[in-house]
């Protein structure tokens, strides 16, 4: 485990990429490595629990991901399903985590609305931490609502702020991360939290996210914590 605890990311986002690839590379079908990311899913929140991160934002299902085949489509929304349970949820209930979902949940079935609803509603007012699930999210679409609420709420022009799209964007209550952990190597965000993420730091692992490890997290966190954040200034 990491050596430095101070200077822990406060809020860290993850793209969660790779599985279909290490499905493919290990000649197994592509819905076991989605099988495999969830089993990784169930230990990052531990991780980063014990290490002292206290908002944790995975990217679970991307506005891009409605283009794959109807059977995967499905199989994503059932471990969705699956992963909001009241039995996957009662760990993080007991551990005072709040879970959330940021994204266009219109577009889900009204099952898995009502399993958000109701997982959102039991742990609300839980104080150790919180976990967003970011599912049929996109950056660019959070902004594009972010306007048309805004203008729907026919705030005058010159009175239009960066503060006033903070305030309307899915993370509205939420700080900004500050470390941003993209697995499989690729060196993109791909629109993960794009408004918010100017002044994170990015982290780039080659392995896929079945194969994240423990270690891994330590390295990011460490080389986060090596580094000089000017913000700008």
């Amino acid at each position: 485990m990491i050596t430095q605890v101070k200077n822990i990311p406060y809020h860290l986002g993850i793209i969660m990429d790779g599985n279909r690839r290490w499905a493919k590379a290990k000649g197994l079908p592509t819905l076991e490595g989605h099988r495999r990311g969830y089993d990784r899913v169930k230990k990052i929140g531990r991780w980063c629990k014990e290490r002292g991160v206290k908002v944790l934002t995975l990217w679970a299902f991307s506005t891009e991901n409605w283009k794959r085949s109807k059977a995967e489509i499905d199989y994503l929304m059932n471990l969705l399903k699956f992963a909001l349970s009241k039995n996957e949820i009662s760990q993080l209930h007991k551990d005072g985590i709040k879970v959330r979902v940021i994204g266009q949940k219109k577009r889900l079935s009204k099952d898995l609305q009502k399993l958000i609803e109701e997982t959102e509603e039991r742990t609300k007012n839980n104080k150790e931490g919180i976990l967003n699930l970011a599912i049929s999210y996109g950056g660019r679409a959070d902004i594009l609502q972010a306007v048309q609420k805004i203008i729907n709420k026919k705030i005058p022009v010159d009175q239009i702020t960066e503060e006033t799209i903070d305030q309307n964007l899915w993370t509205a209550d939420l700080p900004n991360p500050d470390l941003i952990i993209r697995t499989s190597g690729e060196l993109r965000t791909s629109g993960f939290l794009t408004w918010e993420s100017a002044y994170a730091e990015l982290y780039f692992c080659q392995k896929h996210w079945p194969d994240f490890t423990e270690e891994d997290l330590d390295k990011a966190i460490e080389d986060f914590q090596n580094r000089q954040r000017r913000m700008g200034k």
